[in-house]
């Protein structure tokens, strides 16, 4: 089966990538998952604007890439949760929480897979995460965590 894909996909490639897989892995988990769309004759289009797209959202250089580090270290962003009285959260809190937090804080926006928080989030207080920005530059953001 020939598809296009939309996103990354570990060990099989990158947006706008055309690729032969087998059926079942196409039909059962990449296209009803969106990674991926059947290709078609009329598919080259959508690879253009695919390609397009991810070269908009994508750091241009090495330069670039610090002056988002910068930016994104120098924010003051704050997680509210959902806590007990100890100060344990009802549930924790994600990367995906860390990436939008980031962003709501006037910072650029940033994909959830980039960020790696380094042991569950589970109390009120001040934490880490690592976003990866380039393959060699990785800035530490750190977010505090308030009862709500």
């Amino acid at each position: 089966m020939k598809l296009i894909l939309t996103q990354d996909v570990a060990g099989l490639g990158a947006p706008g990538d055309v690729v032969e897989v087998k059926d079942g892995y196409g039909r059962n988990y990449l296209v009803p998952n969106g990674y991926a769309i059947r290709w078609t004759r009329g598919g080259e289009k959508q690879v253009t604007q695919i390609k397009r797209a991810q070269k908009v959202r994508e750091v241009r250089d090495l330069g670039h890439a610090n002056e988002i580090k910068q930016a994104l270290e120098a924010l003051a962003i704050t997680l509210t949760a959902n806590a007990g009285d100890s100060g344990r959260l009802f549930g924790s809190i994600t990367n995906a929480d860390v990436a939008d937090a980031i962003k709501a804080a006037g910072g650029p926006v940033v994909d959830k897979r980039k960020v790696t928080l380094g042991a569950p989030v589970k109390t009120v207080g001040k934490h880490a995460a690592t976003v990866e920005v380039h393959p060699d530059v990785v800035a530490t953001v750190t977010f505090e965590v308030v009862a709500g």
